[in-house]
């Protein structure tokens, strides 16, 4: 609710001519747009091209912002219209989301051993390869759920949907996952349950 304040104040302050605050909600949700674009192109360079594009549209338009929703949500509908812009641009036409992602580990973990890594990053690609057998929608329902971190209400403001809808298609899309992880991963699974 704090975060949601802040960027409300700072938006208030770029709009009253103050450019600079601007910078703040570009170093805030950086990370977010830069991992979000990537999970589009899965190119570094063309990632941070897209957030840079992303954060000059958002300025563009930030008088367009009414509220109703966290900033972080608007915003990711700038970076899902830009990212499917370029790649129809890209492809001709054809829209083909390459990765989506569930989980990410961070950079700031505690003291970790190297085979606690070597698991996690096991786990991760795990859960990329299953991720991308499941439908385009299923693979963005659960990306916008877990890895952005968007509530029920936003997830169904920026994939049109009602709240209910979102929890239906949410639990669906998690037994299809999980079946896919225990079809395609069991001998995997079973030796870490052990």
């Amino acid at each position: 609710m704090q975060e949601q304040t802040d960027d409300i104040a700072a938006i208030q302050l770029v709009l009253q001519g103050k450019q600079a605050a601007y910078a703040t909600l570009v170093d805030r949700y950086q990370p977010y747009v830069f991992t979000l674009a990537m999970r589009y192109v899965n190119n570094r360079e063309v990632a941070e091209e897209l957030a840079q594009d992303v954060f000059v549209k958002a300025y563009r338009f930030l008088a367009d912002f009414k509220g109703n929703s966290k900033f972080s949500t608007w915003l990711y509908t700038i970076v899902n219209t830009t990212c499917l812009s370029y790649l129809r641009k890209k492809s001709n036409g054809t829209v083909l989301l390459e990765e989506e992602k569930i989980i990410g580990i961070s950079d700031h973990q505690f003291a970790v051993k190297p085979v606690d890594i070597l698991e996690q990053k096991t786990t991760k690609q795990m859960l990329d390869s299953a991720i991308k057998l499941l439908s385009e929608d299923d693979a963005r329902l659960l990306t916008l759920f877990y890895q952005a971190e968007q509530s029920v209400d936003e997830v169904g403001a920026i994939m049109g949907l009602t709240a209910i809808n979102v929890k239906v298609r949410l639990f669906r899309a998690r037994a299809k996952l999980k079946e896919i992880l225990e079809r395609k991963y069991s001998r995997e699974i079973n030796t870490k349950t052990i």
